[in-house]
């Protein structure tokens, strides 16, 4: 860094920038969503865990999508929450860096996991007699923790780009978390090499699987309008729409974020859209996923039954 150029110690995050009684409402709608999130997504966990039934490739997925969610919310939306009500709304920026690295590790985390669920449903309704051999628990395994690792090795690559710029102000962030393009907003440097890694990610991480998810599932529509019997059409079609409006939600979102081209207002642009996939679809993925499937309310019926008894 040069002579000149002082590290940030501490920067302020100015959120939704709104009057006081409005942030105490956002505060109290936010505040039920995240427990909403919390409290679906620990359900679905521990259901998951506790009942044998549910132990098959595709619950596994949907414990590791319940883990992402869990951690993705709880990495943006209490400092979101605390800064709501707090009149001083600032961050070291160390702990700023580390938010910015979880929030890009679980979303491209869970990019991957939305692949590997598309690809168990493909072989499932398409292959359904070769099911259990293409998706033993090894395969399952693999794919589960090669997205983590993969994410997590990507995210860091980012964080290390980020760690050679020298940031020397402004020391305000327009935006409710220490979000990568926010920060780097902060850098008095050519930030041009970054910009064209987070595309080149964006391309790789979410175009690349969005395609993928798009192709499986138009196999898989194929194959359900072939069923026969039409309780197996109706189910196989009511598993594969629910599954498709989260892939909408968090792709779409994702894209028009960090792909489409800005508009006049980016910073309020990407402050919506951050709510989408850091409390709203955190929120939704167990309602659509999970809670109106059979196989989970029955599940969750036998543990309050067993609850009840004991």
């Amino acid at each position: 860094m040069g002579g000149n150029q002082t590290w940030i110690t501490q920067v302020t995050l100015l959120g939704f920038q709104v009057e006081p009684t409005l942030e105490c409402f956002l505060f109290g709608l936010f505040s039920v969503f995240y427990a909403f999130t919390l409290l679906g997504n620990g359900v679905i966990l521990g259901i998951i865990c506790l009942d044998s039934r549910l132990h098959t490739p595709m619950y596994f997925f949907l414990s590791h999508l319940a883990v992402l969610d869990l951690s993705y919310a709880s990495n943006n939306v209490p400092k979101m929450l605390a800064n709501l009500v707090n009149q001083k709304k600032g961050i070291s920026f160390v702990p700023c860096l580390m938010q910015t690295f979880l929030y890009l590790a679980f979303a491209a985390t869970e990019c991957l996991i939305l692949v590997a669920m598309s690809y168990d449903r493909y072989v499932a309704i398409c292959h359904p007699l070769h099911y259990a051999a293409i998706m033993s628990w090894r395969v399952c395994t693999i794919l589960a923790a090669a997205s983590w690792v993969f994410s997590f090795l990507l995210s860091l690559v980012h964080l290390v780009l980020l760690l050679r710029l020298p940031f020397c102000g402004p020391h305000k962030i327009n935006h409710f978390f220490c979000e990568i393009l926010s920060v780097l907003k902060l850098a008095c440097a050519d930030t041009r090499l970054n910009q064209v890694v987070i595309f080149a990610a964006c391309v790789f991480i979410l175009v690349g699987p969005l395609c993928w998810v798009l192709a499986s599932y138009t196999r898989i529509l194929l194959a359900i309008l072939r069923i026969q019997s039409g309780e197996g059409r109706r189910k196989a079609f009511s598993t594969c729409s629910s599954h498709l409006c989260v892939v909408g939600l968090f792709f779409g979102s994702a894209i028009v974020m960090y792909m489409a081209p800005q508009s006049r207002h980016p910073e309020e642009q990407q402050k919506v859209l951050s709510l989408f996939y850091s409390l709203f679809n955190p929120m939704l993925n167990p309602l659509i996923y999970s809670l109106r499937n059979a196989e989970v309310k029955g599940a969750l019926g036998r543990a309050l039954r067993k609850e009840r008894l004991s």
